[in-house]
């Protein structure tokens, strides 16, 4: 099938279809249509972000309902307020022919009461955001006892996001023989249950291979010291002018300060995330959308909504914790049939998870090294050169040419080319001309070490320090509930801490050389429940044996009380210190950029956490 017309759509549709400049059908579409239309059925899909999924079950929707009915036939169910928005918008053009026809979008940060009058005014089809949903049928709000249809959009995304149980209740109180259909990038288990409790012997297609990502992205890894993250992050934007891109982390706290940073430092960019209030939301990404932001900081759930089709990069700051979220970053780029680049910063602990991923979304990394400063002034140089030779002369400039001539009466072409460029090169000059090299060489075996922490196979390098610490497995810890703690008492990222190694009443983790100082100083007297919590430099480098010859009460000190593991809400308190009195380390060298306050790009707008500048000029 190479045309719509072929699909079995309607006129109505079709000329919708024309208008909106749909020519060729994409795989999923033109596998999910046909058997839309022309059965009843349960049908699970599995296709990637971007691969146009929305009109895969838009147009059969729209074509089977009834018009002239007022009475709400069509559900669909998506993870975020703005895919919610941006399913409801594509609706509506869709059907622009289709006479009568009214969808309401019903979300949380907006009026309940004037999402209320939208569906009784007629609504066919509702698409809904699960917790807003679940709170309007539990008024009474919403009638979904006679829809014929739902749709499960982006539902790896939903269950990841804990809806399970919202979308078990709502679907409760629709007709068990409705058609439910399925959309989804990934396939993990979640979504399989789901499946087999809500549907039917359904039909399902995969447009590739499941979990896979679209061969119009390329995947490229860059291996840092975690202090260095930032700054590798600003150096990819340098060697990148033209930049258009997402930048994920894992999140809300993470996400606002990188995109602060950012901005602080003189490049355009947003933050996107769930603490922003619903205008704060909408505002940064009307931003992005005119291209007035080139580097959006976002979370994975904020970004579900974000539907843009010239993105260039995904940046990957830090890797997600679910791999197969992986697969839905990188689908931000690379769509309508472009090309677009995923992009992964890691440290040495994180290595086995590129080895992973590459298993699940059957692509091989490139590995690569962060472009050092005299790549990125060559690269910054050559496009600022492109830009005024592709520049249109403005015809106002003639009456300053005169002075402008007088001015430079005696200096020759060359001389002239060098003093205008060199305004612009200097400046990346002076910043990059003695910083370091920020790549990190792989450590050997590091492909080949198992366990089941991803980090723990790694050889001790002489840039980590090895720990001791007084608990283990007798106080109920494992390898991934001790380096949690260890990461929010040190306040320090996932990645800071690695190799964890839990024996039964004692452990040992790493960290980088330089946070030494500042675990030692923590653990100086830390007590709970009158028990001194001890943590000293270990001797043993990694082999992770019992033949350490320190008892558990650690240093001499005598285990004076029982020690409980921290659980979820408990408060762990030191002894005249809290967590929270430990500054982070500063992050080595200069984070400001090359003259920072000339390079700002303008602070257009700072409304509570969202926050986002104006367009550079001439790149800072």
């Amino acid at each position: 099938m190479n045309t719509f017309q072929d699909l079995g759509l309607n006129d109505d549709l079709l000329r919708a279809i024309t208008d909106i400049g749909f020519i060729t059908p994409s795989d999923v579409q033109a596998k999910a249509i046909p058997i839309l239309l022309e059965q009843d059925t349960d049908l699970v899909a599995l296709a990637q972000t971007g691969t146009g999924k929305t009109a895969a079950f838009g147009f059969p929707m729209l074509q089977k309902i009834n018009i002239e009915s007022r009475t709400t036939q069509g559900l669909i169910l998506s993870p975020t307020r703005e895919l919610c928005l941006q399913i409801t918008n594509e609706l509506k053009n869709y059907g622009k022919y289709c006479k009568g026809f009214n969808v309401a979008a019903i979300y949380g940060g907006a009026s309940i009461s004037e999402q209320a009058r939208e569906v009784k005014r007629g609504a066919q089809i509702i698409v809904a955001t699960p917790g807003r949903m679940k709170d309007m049928i539990n008024r009474n709000m919403v009638d979904i006892s006679k829809i014929e249809y739902a749709v499960l959009d982006e539902a790896d995304e939903m269950l990841n996001m804990g809806f399970y149980e919202d979308i078990t209740d709502i679907l409760s109180h629709s007709p068990k023989d409705k058609n439910t259909w399925l959309f989804s990038a990934t396939m993990p288990k979640e979504v399989s249950n789901i499946a087999k409790k809500f549907m039917n012997s359904p039909v399902e297609i995969t447009v590739g291979n499941k979990n896979e990502s679209t061969s119009q992205v390329s995947h490229e890894y860059y291996l840092v010291n975690s202090r260095d993250r930032y700054q590798a992050l600003k150096r990819l934007a340098d060697a990148h002018p033209d930049i258009f891109s997402v930048i994920f982390c894992r999140t809300k706290r993470d996400t606002q300060k990188v995109a602060e940073q950012l901005i602080e430092d003189g490049y355009s960019a947003g933050a996107l995330h769930g603490d922003l209030s619903q205008n704060q939301r909408d505002m940064v990404m009307n931003s992005f959308r005119k291209n007035q932001i080139q580097m959006l900081v976002a979370t994975d759930v904020a970004a579900r909504g974000i539907d843009v089709d010239n993105i260039t990069h995904v940046i990957n700051y830090q890797l997600p914790d679910e791999i197969e979220t992986y697969t839905h970053r990188s689908g931000r780029t690379g769509r309508a049939g472009k090309t677009g680049v995923s992009m992964v910063i890691v440290s040495k602990s994180e290595l086995r998870k590129i080895k992973t991923i590459e298993r699940i979304i059957n692509k091989s990394f490139v590995k690569k090294d962060i472009p050092d400063g005299m790549e990125i002034c060559e690269v910054q140089l050559m496009s600022l050169a492109n830009k005024i030779h592709k520049t249109e002369i403005n015809p106002e400039i003639e009456k300053y040419l005169t002075s402008i001539n007088e001015l430079f009466e005696n200096t020759s072409k060359d001389e002239l080319i060098k003093k205008f460029f060199s305004v612009e090169f200097t400046r990346f000059f002076n910043y990059y001309n003695k910083t370091k090299n920020l790549s990190v060489p792989e450590s050997r075996g590091s492909d080949s070490d198992s366990g089941r922490d991803f980090d723990r196979g790694f050889s001790s390098n002489g840039d980590s320090s090895r720990f001791f610490i007084n608990v283990g497995k007798k106080d109920g810890y494992d390898w991934m509930s001790l380096k949690d703690f260890l990461k929010e008492i040190l306040e320090l990222g996932r990645d800071d801490v690695f190799k964890v190694d839990v024996k039964d009443s004692f452990s040992f983790f790493n960290t980088e050389k330089g946070l030494q100082e500042k675990v030692l100083a923590f653990f100086n007297d830390y007590k709970h429940n009158g028990r001194f919590v001890n943590v000293e430099v270990s001797q043993d480098q990694g082999a992770g044996t019992s033949r350490n010859k320190r008892r558990s009460g650690g240093g001499g000190r005598r285990s004076d009380g029982d020690f409980k593991p921290r659980r979820s809400g408990g408060d762990f308190k030191s002894s005249g210190r809290r967590s929270s009195d430990v500054s982070r380390p500063r992050r080595s060298g200069d984070s400001s950029g090359p003259n920072r306050r000339e390079r700002r790009s303008g602070l257009a707008e700072k409304s509570g956490e969202a926050s986002f500048s104006r367009p550079r000029q001439s790149r800072r």
